[in-house]
Protein backbone atom coordinates (compact mmCIF):
# COMPACT_ATOMS: atom_id res chain seq x y z
CA UNK A 1 0.00 0.00 0.00
CA UNK A 2 1.51 3.30 -1.08
CA UNK A 3 0.34 5.85 1.43
CA UNK A 4 2.69 8.19 3.25
CA UNK A 5 0.33 11.09 3.95
CA UNK A 6 -3.30 11.30 4.91
CA UNK A 7 -5.53 14.33 4.48
CA UNK A 8 -8.63 14.89 6.57
CA UNK A 9 -11.67 16.74 5.30
CA UNK A 10 -12.31 20.24 6.62
CA UNK A 11 -15.24 18.98 8.71
CA UNK A 12 -13.20 16.15 10.29
CA UNK A 13 -10.30 18.52 10.91
CA UNK A 14 -12.55 21.00 12.73
CA UNK A 15 -14.05 18.24 14.84
CA UNK A 16 -10.59 16.93 15.64
CA UNK A 17 -9.56 20.36 16.96
CA UNK A 18 -12.69 20.44 19.11
CA UNK A 19 -12.00 16.95 20.48
CA UNK A 20 -8.36 17.73 21.22
CA UNK A 21 -9.43 20.80 23.19
CA UNK A 22 -12.10 18.91 25.14
CA UNK A 23 -10.05 15.80 25.93
CA UNK A 24 -6.46 17.01 26.04
CA UNK A 25 -5.49 14.10 23.77
CA UNK A 26 -3.30 14.61 20.73
CA UNK A 27 -4.90 14.50 17.26
CA UNK A 28 -3.02 11.34 16.30
CA UNK A 29 -4.40 9.42 19.31
CA UNK A 30 -7.91 10.68 18.61
CA UNK A 31 -7.59 9.60 14.97
CA UNK A 32 -6.51 6.11 16.04
CA UNK A 33 -9.53 5.76 18.34
CA UNK A 34 -11.84 7.08 15.64
CA UNK A 35 -10.36 4.73 13.06
CA UNK A 36 -11.21 1.77 15.30
CA UNK A 37 -14.75 3.08 15.78
CA UNK A 38 -15.16 3.31 12.01
CA UNK A 39 -13.87 -0.23 11.48
CA UNK A 40 -16.47 -1.46 14.00
CA UNK A 41 -19.35 0.10 12.02
CA UNK A 42 -21.27 -2.34 9.85
CA UNK A 43 -21.53 -0.04 6.83
CA UNK A 44 -18.77 0.58 4.31
CA UNK A 45 -17.61 4.21 4.23
CA UNK A 46 -17.79 6.06 0.93
CA UNK A 47 -14.37 7.56 0.09
CA UNK A 48 -16.08 10.12 -2.15
CA UNK A 49 -17.89 11.57 0.88
CA UNK A 50 -14.63 12.90 2.33
CA UNK A 51 -12.85 15.43 0.18
CA UNK A 52 -9.11 16.00 0.60
CA UNK A 53 -9.02 19.59 1.66
CA UNK A 54 -7.58 20.39 5.04
CA UNK A 55 -5.30 18.87 7.67
CA UNK A 56 -2.51 16.56 6.57
CA UNK A 57 -0.76 13.88 8.63
CA UNK A 58 2.37 11.89 7.99
CA UNK A 59 1.37 8.22 8.22
CA UNK A 60 4.06 7.39 10.78
CA UNK A 61 3.10 10.38 12.95
CA UNK A 62 -0.51 9.27 12.79
CA UNK A 63 -0.02 5.57 13.51
CA UNK A 64 3.41 5.43 15.14
CA UNK A 65 4.85 2.07 16.08
CA UNK A 66 1.39 0.52 15.66
CA UNK A 67 1.35 1.17 11.90
CA UNK A 68 1.51 -2.56 10.99
CA UNK A 69 -1.41 -3.32 13.31
CA UNK A 70 -3.65 -0.57 11.92
CA UNK A 71 -2.81 -1.49 8.32
CA UNK A 72 -3.54 -5.17 9.04
CA UNK A 73 -6.92 -4.19 10.53
CA UNK A 74 -7.67 -2.09 7.46
CA UNK A 75 -6.69 -4.88 5.07
CA UNK A 76 -8.88 -7.37 6.91
CA UNK A 77 -11.85 -5.01 6.88
CA UNK A 78 -11.35 -4.29 3.17
CA UNK A 79 -11.14 -8.02 2.49
CA UNK A 80 -14.47 -8.51 4.30
CA UNK A 81 -16.00 -5.62 2.35
CA UNK A 82 -14.56 -6.95 -0.93
CA UNK A 83 -12.65 -3.72 -1.58
CA UNK A 84 -9.91 -4.11 -4.23
CA UNK A 85 -6.35 -3.86 -2.88
CA UNK A 86 -5.55 -0.81 -5.00
CA UNK A 87 -8.32 1.11 -3.20
CA UNK A 88 -6.80 0.65 0.30
CA UNK A 89 -5.52 4.26 0.50
CA UNK A 90 -9.00 5.59 -0.32
CA UNK A 91 -10.62 3.44 2.35
CA UNK A 92 -7.92 4.27 4.88
CA UNK A 93 -8.77 7.95 4.39
CA UNK A 94 -12.51 7.24 4.49
CA UNK A 95 -12.30 5.23 7.72
CA UNK A 96 -10.10 7.88 9.34
CA UNK A 97 -12.47 10.72 8.39
CA UNK A 98 -15.60 8.81 9.36
CA UNK A 99 -13.94 7.75 12.60
CA UNK A 100 -13.27 11.33 13.67
CA UNK A 101 -16.92 12.18 12.99
CA UNK A 102 -18.12 9.17 14.98
CA UNK A 103 -15.80 9.98 17.84
CA UNK A 104 -16.96 13.58 18.05
CA UNK A 105 -20.56 12.40 18.39
CA UNK A 106 -19.67 10.16 21.35
CA UNK A 107 -17.08 12.18 23.25
CA UNK A 108 -17.55 15.45 25.10
CA UNK A 109 -14.65 15.06 27.51
CA UNK A 110 -11.81 12.73 28.50
CA UNK A 111 -14.04 10.58 30.71
CA UNK A 112 -16.14 9.63 27.67
CA UNK A 113 -13.11 7.89 26.15
CA UNK A 114 -13.30 5.29 28.95
CA UNK A 115 -16.92 4.57 28.03
CA UNK A 116 -15.85 3.52 24.53
CA UNK A 117 -13.99 0.50 25.91
CA UNK A 118 -16.23 -2.48 26.60
CA UNK A 119 -16.01 -3.79 30.13
CA UNK A 120 -15.30 -7.48 30.62
CA UNK A 121 -18.23 -9.46 31.94
CA UNK A 122 -17.83 -10.86 35.46
CA UNK A 123 -16.98 -14.54 35.68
Amino acid sequence: MKLTRLRLSKDASNRLRFLAGKTGLTPNLLCRIGFCLSLAEASVPDPEAYSDEDREFNRYTLLGEYDPLFIALLKERCREDEVPTERLPDYFRAHMNRGVLLLQRRVRGIIDIAHLVPRPSPC
